[in-house]
């Protein structure tokens, strides 16, 4: 893949559209539009500068290839997920040549680094961009923490230069991340007890579910760390009958927000006392 792309080459239709805006009644804020349709996306203050979707996906798309070289981004699988009329947007990207193999005494899966860059023209988030990872044996999704995380605010004064900079450690967390899912598939877990952690940290009916959840990916990685992670990470990358966990549609055009939304939340589950103290006992 080359390392200098343009819109043109790596963005959907439907959010290559320019960024208008128009005063509201209330002189310190104004209306977002999509100036493709007309369509008014929100209300922002009145210094919410003219970035979109366009120039800084672009932008943060050739800095990140160009800083972690071939190597990383040959091949690179790009997606793009979408909420308020377009004025949410995620890219997620999976650099599928980078892989380190995750092993229990059942099972054996891939993991590859992946990195996802969030933008949002009407205010609903700060430019961000995080890096973890992905499981290639049922794809799901894992950011590994906040600490992986580079945020800025959409402000006047963003420099998306000095953002990149922030990810040179990229290669490195990855490592981590894989070292210590190895560590967690080496790691048996007594039903019993991930069944009682799981009511402490999340409320009684999600916790019978993710139980449930577990016991399915127990049958395929063993009784593990891992299995437990997987059934998280699952919650936070598949909405179905199948795991117990669809997304209620509210016709607001939110479910790609809710899903990431839940990878938070997976992040928040394995930094609480209860989960490491599960793991280390």
């Amino acid at each position: 893949m080359p390392l200098d792309f343009t819109a043109e080459d790596i963005l959907p239709e439907n959010i290559k559209f320019p960024v208008e805006f128009e005063p509201t009644k209330f002189n310190k804020s104004k209306y977002v539009i999509n100036g493709n349709t007309g369509e008014y996306l929100g209300i922002v203050g009145r210094g919410f500068p003219k970035n979109p979707h366009g120039a800084y996906f672009t932008k943060t798309h050739n800095a990140i290839s160009d800083h972690l070289g071939h190597e990383f981004c040959d091949s690179m699988n790009i997606n793009f997920k979408t909420a308020r009329n377009n004025a949410w947007v995620m890219m997620d990207m999976v650099m599928p040549n980078v892989i380190r193999k995750i092993e229990s005494d059942k099972h054996s899966t891939t993991i590859a680094p992946r990195l996802i860059a969030l933008h949002g023209i009407d205010g609903s988030c700060s430019n961000q961009v995080y890096f973890g990872s992905i499981d290639f044996f049922c794809t799901n999704g894992m950011i590994t923490g906040e600490y992986n995380k580079v945020k800025k605010k959409n402000s006047s004064n963003f420099d998306l230069d000095n953002f990149i900079d922030e990810l040179k450690e990229t290669m490195s967390d990855f490592n981590a991340s894989a070292d210590q899912y190895q560590r967690w598939a080496e790691t048996y877990l007594v039903a019993s007890n991930v069944k009682d952690m799981l009511e402490t940290i999340m409320s009684s009916s999600r916790a019978k579910k993710m139980y449930s959840l577990y016991n399915q990916e127990t049958a395929i990685r063993g009784q593990n760390v891992w299995a437990l992670y997987s059934a998280f990470t699952n919650y936070a990358s598949h909405q179905n009958e199948y795991n117990g966990f669809a997304v209620k549609n509210t016709g607001n055009d939110t479910e790609a927000e809710t899903m990431w939304k839940r990878e938070h939340e997976v992040s928040k589950w394995t930094s609480t006392p209860q989960f490491q103290q599960l793991i280390a006992a």
